[in-house]
């Protein structure tokens, strides 16, 4: 077979390129023809849709990138592989409890996605955790299996309990977490009040701790939880209220993504420690709450990495109910209804972030370095030369002057000694020195110490029309790593070594840390555009927090969003379409009134024709320029 079959590209190569088989959990693949296909799981049996078939389907529709995509059947999945792999377990271990999740409204407070929980989740009485008043509005709304938990979460007024409280009236299973101390005598009191026993829990301030980004969720210096001085107060005050018989739970919380299962294991040890005291001084428990932590591995390296996990989901489903039992058992007290708090794991894969590019900002030569005019300043020769010298044995000498010439000439330059042309040409000299160093560090055993690294910092800006503040936070504020990967052209090699640069004027705007095994990678493999051809890329398993926490930087508001639902038989309907910001919207979440802003254009618009600077007609054009700038779309429209 001649060598050239032998090297050529294929789709297998890009899927290891991005590690979408081993991050994608099943549900995202590369096609035979180049193009990442998603997979729903339907009892008649899998299918798998095209996602370009997808955004043919949005460009149809009219709308403009980028839009967030929603896949309901991934959620759907999601809740259904968290339940079932419980069940299994306490089947398998003759647990004699149950178990009902909760979902956090904080992770993704869309009313689409809340509702779909419900709705998903209604078969195994799935129900939702609110840490504040105003979700705890949207739960009791959205909510329609009374047999699920209804967690309450963080500090509660009065207000917070009298609603609680008459849901719990209603048939609602409402549990009231005492976070702090002082939260107690208002519970006290208002159940009272209205003549209502509440179902209370208590949070535990854990001696563990997990590492993460979260790891101050846990441990001595989390900021809630009651101690274990603080938590014989509470029996002892409960007792005094005759309220022991409505302690009912205990909860904690060690964060949001735990990667190591050991400190899974022992959390819930230390828990089951309280679990059992509580207990055996009289209140009749029944419920441990387990917080949230199940992980997401967002790297695919199934490692203890802060952005992956060292455990799959029966893993961690086993490993719960062992020590739960392993516990109790030696207590002979009950087995309790086990809660969790999975939030990231049920929505982080039903979303992906969509969008194309705009430009590319090539780290390459991009005039001729053959040959220098005749006239040329000495330090340009002696650049050429280390072009024109460069061996396998003399890189590091080739790197060390090519840097000190480039720098010579920048001083010069800022002195007047060296003209605009000469400073460009020097900066393509050095982008062709770099890159022959490059090439010739691939052929060596070992690379210079200096010179480690140097590929990386040789790569293509390309700009993504989205916001990295709006639409993935986490990158920017705590680097967190979502997989990025090209959605189509997966057929070719990608060839150029690049960062994603967003549309905001803001240098953090921008993802240069990517998910690779093991490791982070500075660069991402892209392909160069083509002209007349769109290029796009998605950012995957973002629907975890992304859609709550985005803000309004450069005034880049909320993406289009479409839902779309896979069928049994094949294809896929689009459910649910949303538009994304208008510049309207976005000026007047920040104060301002649109119609005042346009009153105060037209005004200078009047001035300006008064002043003979222009016409009325050009004053109606520009008008109607103005006004169709504020009802457009916050991000670049082609």
């Amino acid at each position: 077979m001649p060598k050239e079959m032998l090297q050529r590209w294929k789709v297998s190569d890009s899927a290891d390129v991005y590690g979408v088989k081993d991050w994608g959990a099943g549900y995202f693949d590369v096609s035979d023809s180049g193009e990442v296909v998603i997979t729903a799981r339907h009892p008649e049996g899998p299918v798998t849709v095209n996602m370009m078939d997808i955004i043919a389907g949005i460009n149809e529709r009219g709308l403009s990138m980028p839009v967030l995509l929603r896949v309901e059947n991934l959620l759907d999945s999601q809740i259904t592989l968290l339940n079932e792999s419980f069940r299994k377990t306490i089947r398998k271990l003759e647990y004699k409890g149950n178990y009902q999740g909760v979902f956090p409204i904080k992770v993704n407070q869309q009313e689409q996605v809340i509702k779909e929980i419900s709705r998903f989740g209604d078969r195994y009485n799935h129900g939702l955790e609110a840490g504040s008043k105003a979700e705890l509005i949207v739960a009791l709304a959205v909510l329609n299996n009374t047999n699920s938990c209804l967690i309450c979460n963080g500090y509660k007024d009065s207000e917070f309990i009298d609603l609680g409280l008459e849901a719990t009236r209603m048939g609602y299973k409402v549990f009231f977490v005492m976070e702090m101390p002082g939260e107690l005598e208002l519970l006290i009191e208002r159940s009272k009040a209205l003549g209502i026993r509440p179902n209370i829990g208590v949070r535990l301030k854990l001696a563990t701790k997990a590492g993460g980004h979260w790891s101050e969720s846990g441990g001595d210096s989390s900021i809630f939880g009651l101690t274990a001085t603080q938590l014989v107060e509470v029996v002892e005050r409960l007792r005094a209220a005759d309220m022991l018989d409505c302690l009912r739970l205990v909860h904690y919380h060690l964060g949001s993504q735990i990667p190591n299962i050991r400190d899974i294991r022992s959390a819930i040890r230390e828990t089951c420690r309280f679990y059992a005291d509580l207990a055996l001084e009289g209140a009749p428990m029944g419920h441990i709450d387990l917080g949230g932590g199940l992980a997401v591995d967002y790297d695919g390296s199934k490692t203890n990495f802060v952005h992956s996990m060292n455990y799959s989901l029966d893993e961690y489903t086993a490993d719960v109910i062992e020590v739960i039992m392993e516990v109790l058992d030696e207590k002979d007290i009950p087995h309790p209804t086990v809660i969790t708090e999975s939030g990231r794991a049920t929505v982080a894969y039903s979303s992906v972030l969509l969008f194309d590019i705009l430009d590319v900002n090539r780290s390459e030569a991009t005039m001729e370095v053959e040959t220098i005019p005749p006239d040329a300043h000495e330090l340009l020769v002696s650049m050429r030369e280390v072009l024109n010298t460069m061996t396998l044995k003399n890189v590091q000498e080739c790197y060390n002057d090519a840097v000190y010439y480039r720098d010579e000439i920048r001083e010069r330059f800022k002195w007047g000694q060296i003209g605009l042309r000469e400073r460009a040409l020097s900066e393509n000299l050095f982008f062709a020195i770099m890159r022959r160093l490059t090439e010739n560090l691939k052929k060596l055993r070992r690379v210079p110490a200096a010179l480690e690294g140097l590929s990386e910092a040789l790569y293509d800006v390309y700009y993504g029309n989205f916001s990295v503040f709006q639409s993935l936070p986490d990158a920017w504020a705590i680097d967190q790593v979502f997989p990025v990967m090209p959605l189509h052209r997966l057929d070719e090699e990608p060839k150029r070594k690049a960062i994603i640069a967003d549309i905001t004027c803001d240098s953090d705007g921008k993802l240069d840390r990517f998910a690779d095994f093991h490791d982070l990678r500075r660069t991402l493999p892209l392909h160069d555009l083509k002209p007349d051809q769109e290029y796009y890329l998605g950012a995957f398993l973002v629907g975890a927090y992304q859609e709550t926490l985005g803000d309004l930087h450069n005034l880049f508001g909320d993406t289009n969003i479409v839902g779309v639902r896979i069928k049994p038989e094949g294809g896929f309907d689009f459910v649910h379409e949303l538009e994304g910001d208008s510049i309207a919207d976005v000026v007047s979440y920040v104060e301002y009134d649109p119609k005042n802003l346009v009153r105060m254009f037209r005004e200078k618009a009047e001035q300006a024709v008064r002043d003979g600077r222009i016409s009325a007609q050009d004053r109606r054009r520009i008008l109607s320029v103005y006004e169709a700038g504020m009802n457009g779309y916050t991000y670049f429209e082609r």
